[in-house]
């Protein structure tokens, strides 16, 4: 039995945190689609509409595969996790199917609309269907965050005459005290992934001297975004979901603080290296009381610790521990990149500042591994539970599954999202190489070259959008 749980724990975990490499950009990039869209409407400037039309299409290649790399994950409950289901199906089972009836839908058809029928309406109904598909990916979102808002803190439920789970009230769940922060903090989060990704392929373009204006664009939207929302990952969302995981899974905080002593005044370590021999944080800097006063909004309340919890109810500690820190580190340096971004820019330097777009495309992989590390601490810090307080993950394994077949259909996974990740690079590769290359109608609006804009064009310019000519009359 022991085999069989930790390799559907495997499984599960190597599937999941694939698939979320892409909606986590999706979710990002729908909204700031939608507002590129809405300055196209507003300021009149078609600039902005080849903007959202490219990003649409990075945005249809990550829709795509977050479709196909979910479908598993669904089978799973099915096949590995089968107590489970049948013991919580009747909740779980009812947000996942609003999730495809009310959000996927809604998502992939507009984005049908926005992509492929732009020239059969009218350029209002046109914008209308990017802000639905930004809708749509929220929605989404929203949905899957409740579902692991009731494992994280079940509510709205009661135990039938079979011993099983019975959905009391769809909106005890769906208003979830934990879902609220742990949403908002969700999508915070890709709103950072889509803003930095923007940010570092237009400093990709800017530093091969291509399509330049088309990178101006990209990197001035991605740094404001950017930097709003990182701030807005730490203050509120990041602050007050921390405040839920404090009330509702204490024993999850003490692992995320490396917390082993129970104490008033408890402090906050910056870094330290948890030891569970020990049953101490090795060599820690801490702020003196602030972990009290951050989890509690008081620095005298008693923050619970590791060694006063039974063994078996605590989640692994290191794997916690260390997710938790680099989340937040990696959280510090996005506003430290972005901030300076924002200085370059007032300064009127950030587009010849060379150094700077190097760090801002080499940045792109940050905010993966910040959400991958997010949601490690989400899932594994719950641990022992699969429901919190109600059922033990031993308990909801399907026990006609063996270890060794399990083993070998994770391989088999394996192999299949290596291929379809390979993929996937090679058109994004391919869409990026392209460049925004917009059609002839937009090329007349902006006054640019025939063949411009793509790397085979034949205007001779360096920049790829504009020529030396044209500059004077697009501007920046």
């Amino acid at each position: 039995m022991s085999d069989a749980i930790e390799a559907g724990r495997a499984q599960f975990a190597f599937t999941v945190m694939f698939h979320y490499l892409f909606p986590v950009l999706t979710m990002g990039l729908g909204t700031l689609i939608a507002v590129l869209k809405t300055l196209q409407m507003t300021r009149k400037d078609a600039r902005y509409g080849v903007a959202a039309r490219f990003w649409a299409k990075i945005f249809g290649i990550n829709f795509a595969m977050g479709v196909v790399t979910g479908i598993p994950m669904e089978f799973q409950f099915g096949t590995n996790w089968s107590h489970f289901s049948n013991y919580a199906g009747g909740v779980i089972g009812q947000t996942l199917a609003m999730e495809g009836v009310y959000a996927f839908f809604l998502e992939s058809g507009f984005l049908g609309i926005f992509l492929f029928a732009e020239n059969r309406i009218s350029p209002f109904f046109h914008w209308l269907s990017s802000v639905l598909v930004a809708v749509g990916t929220l929605i989404s979102g929203f949905f899957i965050v409740a579902t692991d808002a009731w494992m994280q803190h079940p509510v709205g439920y009661s135990i039938g005459p079979d011993g099983k789970i019975v959905l009391k009230d769809i909106w005890a769940v769906l208003g979830n005290p934990y879902a609220g922060w742990q949403y908002l903090h969700t999508i915070n989060g890709a709103l950072v992934t889509g803003a930095m990704v923007m940010a570092g392929t237009g400093a990709y373009y800017l530093l091969a001297r291509r399509d330049e204006e088309f990178g101006r664009l990209c990197v001035k939207l991605g740094v404001i975004a950017g930097l709003i929302f990182s701030f807005t990952q730490l203050f509120p969302t990041g602050a007050r979901h921390g405040e839920n995981v404090a009330r509702f899974q204490p024993v999850k905080m003490a692992a995320m603080e490396g917390q082993f002593q129970s104490r008033t005044g408890a402090p906050l370590a910056i870094i330290g290296m948890p030891d569970r021999a020990t049953g101490k944080l090795i060599d820690p800097i801490i702020v003196p009381k602030a972990l009290s006063y951050l989890a509690y909004g008081d620095s005298r309340e008693r923050v619970l610790g590791l060694n006063d919890v039974p063994v078996s109810q605590r989640p692994p500690v290191e794997v916690v521990y260390y997710a938790y820190h680099i989340m937040v580190g990696l959280g510090t340096i996005f506003i430290a990149v972005l901030g300076v971004g924002a200085l370059l820019m007032w300064r009127k330097k950030l587009y010849t500042s060379r150094w700077f777009l190097w760090i801002l495309m080499f940045s792109m992989p940050m905010p993966y591994i910040a959400n991958e590390a997010g949601w490690t601490v989400a899932e594994v810090g719950r641990q022992p539970w699969l429901a919190y307080g109600l059922m033990t993950t031993p308990q909801g394994v399907s026990t006609t599954v063996s270890g060794g077949e399990t083993i070998f259909t994770l391989l088999g996974f394996a192999g299949m999202y290596a291929l379809l990740g390979l993929v996937f690079l090679y058109l994004l590769v391919r869409f990026i190489a392209e460049g925004p290359n917009p059609p002839s109608k937009d090329r007349d609006e902006l006054m640019l070259p025939p063949h411009s804009g793509g790397p085979n064009g034949a205007s001779g310019t360096t920049d790829g959008v504009t020529s030396k000519d044209d500059r004077k009359t697009v501007g920046v």
